[in-house]
């Protein structure tokens, strides 16, 4: 307070700063009559201290001291209130009468503008005496002004700088107003007495300046119909979006002074002319006088706004400053503390000092949090500085905030010892208990991996709770060490502290060792899995081969086999050792999954035999059909050399009945719906078997190609041939479905990622690539037919034709 109260008496701007710094005096003055009791209580104290142990600092010469010190300070409180109540009361009587006078010369205005009105009907003799009587009030208002710039001189003594030059240019504007009202009347007199002149461009001119006049205004008006100063106590975030507004506004009615200069400008041409120029030439100055007040108030409030942005951001650092001493000296205080009486108190003021420190907390961090924005209105220097000066307050706030937090918890503890040291180890020991229960309970074998680490985190929490009855123990020890009984009883709960706790940690590392093992098993199990399902889609994919290329691939995977074997084995004997970390339960799962581990491994094993034995069957089959083919073609072309009959429409028939046996077969194999594995396995054997059959039907269909047929028969062969296609198509999906049904195999303890979607790409690009072959080139047959020659159009028709059976004969996936 006397910190507060030492310096000068700051000169404020104006009447409402006056008041406010009254306001602010009344307070430190009422704040300092209230302290008169705690004064008085803190004598008192320092009285009893003094005669209980004889404190010198608290004698009687130290407490007239304090007394001599209150007097002071109150007496230059109300030293202050007096003298800033003289101050405003001046200010406030000089206002009054700025007021009043502003009101007489508004009035006298007034009655100048209806003299000057050129819409009176008065004779201009009663409009020369009106005039008249105006400059005598005038003369009458020069003296009233002279009084007021008298009285002024004591105000401007006790007013800011600023505020004088406004009360000055207050005057000035007064004086010119009041001058002008004089110089107007006057040549007012004179004017009446000329005729008019010019009449015609007079008013020309004056309306497009009443047109600009009124676009002026409306823009300013516009400007400011949005900045209405409030008292409403706004956050950072609003005064900052609001200081940024009032400059943008600034820089707009920095932009309109070009357009009030050129009003001024069009107002001095008239003046030329003899009319009467009162309410344009007020209507000018009023929208300058709007202009130019409310330049001033962007000004005023941008500049308020930016004052109240730096002391807000300044305030936290300030109020830390003043509170980082009590915060200090209450720490220093309470070392030592054992005595109860006390303790309850410096707990209260610790909690208080507590929630003080989370404000200041917050408030730094906010001024950290708006660093960008803080060279916006501090210099550059000066915000580093003011950051540097944050940080630095925040550490130390931290500091202090743990350091209460310490003597928080220790002053409590102490209350709680000295309240009933029996209830404290009572309750410890009960804790002990339940952990001991609650630890005999986790010793139980657990089912999978999910409750192993559940359990692991009890035992942490169990641990954690064991360290706070640690912590406790210590505290109790410490309370009880003159105490020989109850420091028998403390000595005896660590012996049991220690118990539980090496049991514990014990625990603790076999369930991180099973939880390890387990999750290595796991890891394990699905990599083999993982590689059976890609193996047997790799094998899905050649079942259907008819290359060398194919074998070497299989050659290639059947390698993989013996490896992968011992990773089996291997995976069997970590899964033992799993099971003896597991529930009986939990262990039957896992042999469960090890069986179908080993089962998939040997299903695949056989089907990577029989795909095998297949694709070289296949390729035997088919490099026979090509040397049948040849012979059996050069045999058709000689037969047709000497023009003998082939019956062409029975052996269209003929393979239209054997390609219809061959399609009953596989509908009724596909209305068969297999329960178990046998089942399943007779079913793919059947499809088998149609799937050997394919190429000698191929062979056969290439025979019906190669004997070129004409007219009715060559459309009953296009149709048998899209028959044809269907069967291959819906013989090798039933094939792929089937297959895929019969490998997919759940796995408890990960899921597999979802098959691809390639294979079912590869069949449609299969079925389709023929079909738009066939239609290109029909297309382009069509367009060069009507271009050739009959030989030509024949060579043509034998190379789609040729086409047309590599087409057919093509059973892979489209080339790429």
């Amino acid at each position: 307070m006397k910190v507060t109260l030492e310096p000068d008496i700051e000169l404020q701007l104006g009447l409402k700063e006056k008041q406010w710094q009254l306001s602010h005096a009344q307070v430190l003055l009422k704040d300092v009559q209230n302290r008169s009791s705690l004064l008085d209580r803190l004598l008192e104290e320092a009285i009893s201290l003094y005669n209980r142990i004889g404190d010198t600092s608290v004698d009687e010469d130290a407490r007239e001291k304090m007394k001599k010190e209150y007097e002071e300070i109150k007496n230059e409180a109300e030293r202050r209130v007096i003298l800033l109540e003289k101050i405003t009361t001046e200010h406030k009587l000089y206002k009054t009468n700025v007021d009043q006078f502003r009101l007489w010369l508004t009035q006298l205005t007034e009655r100048l503008n209806c003299c000057l009105n050129q819409e009176s009907k008065l004779p201009e003799e009663n409009r020369i005496k009106a005039l008249q009587d105006i400059t005598k009030d005038v003369r009458s208002g020069e003296k009233k002004l002279k009084h007021l710039e008298a009285q002024s001189i004591d105000v401007m003594q006790n007013t800011s700088p600023l505020g004088a030059e406004k009360m000055k240019a207050e005057l000035e504007e007064l004086k010119k107003l009041l001058e002008n009202i004089k110089l107007v009347s006057v040549e007012e007199e004179e004017k009446l007495l000329k005729s008019l002149q010019s009449e015609n461009t007079y008013h020309t001119q004056a309306r497009v300046l009443e047109t600009d006049v009124q676009e002026f205004r409306k823009r300013l008006q516009r400007l400011g119909n949005h900045f209405e100063k409030d008292d409403i106590v706004r956050s950072d975030e609003d005064l900052i979006s609001r200081w940024r507004e009032y400059l943008a506004t600034k820089a707009s009615l920095t932009a309109e002074e070009p357009k009030a200069e050129k009003l001024k400008i069009q107002l001095k041409e008239l003046f030329k002319f003899s009319q009467d120029l009162q309410p344009l030439s007020e209507s000018v100055i009023h929208a300058i006088r709007e202009h130019q007040s409310l330049q001033g108030k962007m000004f005023k409030l941008s500049t308020e706004t930016e004052t109240e942005l730096r002391q807000r951001f300044q305030n936290s650092l300030r109020e830390f400053q003043l509170w980082k001493p009590s915060a200090q000296r209450l720490l220093d205080t309470t070392v030592h503390v054992s005595d109860p009486a006390l303790t309850d108190a410096f707990l209260r003021q610790i909690e208080i000092f507590l929630v003080e420190s989370s404000h200041l907390k917050e408030q730094l961090l906010k001024v950290q949090m708006k660093k960008d924005f803080l060279g916006n209105i501090f210099k550059q220097e000066r915000a580093q500085l003011l950051l540097e000066e944050v940080c630095d307050a925040t550490k130390e706030l931290e500091n202090l905030h743990k350091g209460l937090l310490q003597r928080k918890s220790r002053l409590q503890a102490l209350v709680s010892q000295h309240k009933d040291f029996d209830a404290s180890f009572k309750l410890l020991q009960t804790q002990l208990s339940a952990l001991r229960v609650k630890l005999n309970a986790e010793k139980e074998l657990l089912p999978d991996l999910v409750g192993k680490e559940a359990r692991l985190q009890r035992l942490e929490s169990i641990q954690g709770h064991l360290d706070e009855c640690a912590i406790q123990m210590e505290e109790l020890e410490k309370f009880v060490q003159s105490d020989p009984a109850q420091m028998h009883k403390i000595k005896q709960c660590s012996s049991d502290y220690q118990i539980l706790k090496r049991s514990l940690e014990t625990m603790i590392a076999q369930s991180k060792q099973h939880i390890q093992k387990h999750w290595a098993f796991n890891d394990k199990l699905s990599d083999l899995q993982q590689w059976l399902t890609v193996t047997k889609q790799k094998l899905e994919y050649y079942c259907d081969a008819t290359t060398h290329n194919a074998i070497l691939d299989l050659e290639r995977l059947q390698t993989e086999f013996p490896g992968r074997e011992i990773q089996l084995h291997l995976i069997e004997a970590h899964g033992h050792l799993v099971i003896k970390d597991t529930s009986p339960e939990g262990a039957v799962n896992i042999q469960t999954e090890m069986k179908k581990l080993k089962d998939s491994f040997k299903f695949l094993e056989n089907l990577m035999s029989k795909t095998a034995v297949d694709v070289n069957k296949k390729i035997t089959c088919l490099e026979k059909t090509r040397v049948e083919k040849v012979d059996v073609s050069e045999h058709l072309r000689r037969k047709v050399a000497r023009g003998e009959d082939t019956d062409e429409l029975q052996l269209i028939k003929n393979f239209e009945q054997w390609l219809q046996r061959e399609n009953n077969k596989l509908s009724k194999i596909l209305a068969l719906n297999p329960s178990n594995s046998e089942e399943v396995k007779a079913r793919i054997t059947k499809l088998k078997e149609l799937q050997l059959g394919v190429p000698e039907g191929q062979y056969h269909f290439e025979e019906l190609l190669h004997l070129q047929p004409a007219g009715r028969n060559w459309d009953e062969l296009e149709e048998l041939r899209y028959q044809w296609m269907l069967y291959k198509s819906k013989l090798k999906d039933s094939n792929n479905t089937l297959m895929t049904s019969h490998f997919k195999e759940p796995n408890p303890f990960r899921k597999g990622r979802p098959v691809s979607a390639c294979s079912f790409l590869r069949r449609v690009c299969c079925a389709a690539l023929p079909l738009q072959l066939l239609l290109l080139l029909l297309l382009l047959l069509a367009f060069l037919l009507p271009l050739t020659e009959e030989t030509h159009s024949c060579k043509l028709t034998n190379n789609f034709a040729h086409s047309f059976n590599l087409m057919l004969r093509h059973d892979r996936p489209p080339p790429i």
